[in-house]
């Protein structure tokens, strides 16, 4: 059999944490390959040896037969090696011609010619129809063409082996169609392609073959044709996994949150991002947003968390009864609220801080953390050493684990351990499984419902239509920043949630009576 690439017995440690314990791997031209596991099972590790961010401790890797040493990415560049980060390689500030070019520039006599790669640039993004305005920056497009730019810039430099780290992991439904209409057509003209995701269906969906990884080991690798998703399931994290979230009926009482008249212009008035939003969230349930991403979701939990400010005097948000709609984001959490931001990066976590000083972080000068201004080294310590053991957060240096160096899962279980360990009446969680195995997502998903039970107000923003139809107790969905539409799951479809999502159809919601369901 040839191979287009072998990875023959990949050890790599960091520390004491093994990523990848004597891993074999073998891709075959033209194929589309998933790589599966757990978050920190070792997938990113692997990947990024292949392209050349970090270097095996021992192991081979061959390129079309041939053994190749890969110590950056500029050595996977030139055996044709592409790859797509879950986290962008983009300069924000830079256009996208610009990020497209960065490293592989063309130049005459010093300045920089970008009429022939511009060319180039625009016959790829038509042929696999990633289509892009070449000179918009990086920091006013959306995350879907964010994609598309780190794609073109593979294609670019020739790759034939093209890595996606959780490429659908920010992708609307549509988007998600769309890249793997242009994953398949990569494969049909021999290109190879390794995929790493959590997400079974799209497995099923797009790969031929899947390698399974488990703390580190290869497990198997598998036909997915003949492999049920449950079955693959059970491979990652080796035990039956409940696709089902068993929860009782809600039983709503006091309001926590209450949203009034919510109104947001966007920076130079011309469109409104937010429309006269009305709703309310009681103790003791779970109410989700669903919609397409782009619809309001993002501004709505920025405003209500105090990320943004509101400058509509109409506007009023209400936590048990205070009125928060200008004061500052420690005293609403003071009051009762806790939040996991959509983007863990830039608003959950300070990355170059350890994972302790991260768990402590908007805590740190309560009293059991400090005294007369000094850190409680000790107790932040077994503070933090009790919430590892309890969300299984698995890092390589425990609580002195600087967080940038953490899966991206592995961060998440730390926010979400974080935010639902501190005393709360209000829990919003935006996005809160994005980037997560099916283990971990069976384990927020059941954390949300003892939450629930705990007779705390639970918020749910999410763009997975599956997610909010089993965890949710109450649906609103989101069109062009209005509420246009309040569901009860037990007696709607995904198809007519669809619908309202797309804005396809609406119902008439009173502002004076909003509408709960009992």
């Amino acid at each position: 059999m040839n191979y287009a690439i072998e990875m023959i017995n990949i050890t790599k440690t960091f520390g004491t944490l093994i990523a990848n314990d004597n891993i074999t791997f073998q891709v075959k031209p033209g194929e589309i390959h998933a790589i599966l596991g757990e978050n920190g099972a070792g997938k990113s590790t692997l990947m990024s040896i292949l392209f050349g961010l970090y270097t095996a401790d021992s192991g081979t890797i061959l390129i079309n037969g041939q053994e190749v040493k890969i110590k950056n990415p500029n050595d996977a560049n030139r055996y044709k090696i592409g790859m797509v980060h879950q986290h962008f390689k983009l300069v924000d500030v830079f256009s996208v011609i610009d990020n497209i070019l960065l490293g592989a520039e063309t130049t005459k006599h010093g300045f920089m010619q970008n009429d022939v790669p511009r060319k180039a640039i625009e016959e790829l993004s038509i042929r696999y129809a990633l289509k892009v305005d070449l000179d918009s920056y990086i920091k006013d497009i959306s995350v879907g063409m964010q994609q598309r730019v780190e794609i073109l810039k593979m294609l670019y430099r020739n790759a034939d082996i093209l890595i996606f780290d959780e490429p659908t992991a920010v992708l609307t439904p549509q988007e998600i169609e769309g890249l793997f209409k242009v994953i398949k057509a990569f494969a049909a003209e021999g290109k190879s392609i390794i995929i790493i995701t959590h997400k079974l269906n799209e497995i099923k969906a797009i790969a031929q073959r899947c390698t399974v990884l488990r703390k580190g080991k290869h497990v198997a690798t598998v036909d997915v044709s003949n492999t049920s998703v449950e079955r693959l399931a059970e491979l990652m994290v080796g035990r039956d996994v409940s696709f089902e979230v068993e929860k009782s009926k809600a039983n709503p009482k006091e309001v926590v949150l209450e949203v009034k008249n919510l109104n947001l212009q966007n920076k130079d008035r011309t469109k409104m991002i937010l429309k006269n939003v009305n709703f309310q969230v009681k103790a003791g349930e779970i109410v989700c947003i669903a919609g397409i991403e782009g619809n309001g979701q993002t501004q709505l939990i920025n405003l209500i968390t105090g990320l943004d400010k509101l400058h509509d005097l109409n506007s009023h948000i209400t936590l048990n009864g205070a009125d928060i709609t200008n004061v500052s984001i420690r005293k609403r959490f003071e009051l009762g609220m806790s939040h996991i931001p959509e983007d863990r990066q830039k608003y959950g976590l300070i990355l170059d801080y350890t994972l302790s000083e991260n768990m402590i972080s908007n805590t740190y000068y309560f009293d059991k953390f400090q005294k007369n201004g000094l850190l409680k080294f000790e107790a932040i310590s077994a503070y933090t050493n009790q919430l590892i053991e309890q969300y299984d957060i698995r890092s390589s240096m425990g609580e002195y684990t600087k967080t940038r160096s953490m899966s991206g899962g592995n961060q998440q279980k730390a926010i979400i351990a974080r935010e639902t360990s501190r005393e709360h009446h209000l829990l919003i969680a935006a996005q809160p499984t994005r980037g997560l195995d099916v283990g971990a997502i069976e384990y927020v998903h059941k954390t949300i419902v003892a939450q629930r039970d705990l007779n705390h107000a639970i918020l749910v923003v999410s763009l997975e239509l599956d997610e909010v139809m089993t965890i949710s107790d109450r649906i609103l969905v989101m069109y062009e920043g209005e509420i246009v539409g309040e569901f009860d799951p037990l007696k709607t479809t995904v198809e007519e949630i669809g619908l309202y999502m797309s804005g396809s159809k609406r119902m008439e919601l009173s502002t004076d009576d909003i509408p709960s369901i009992h």
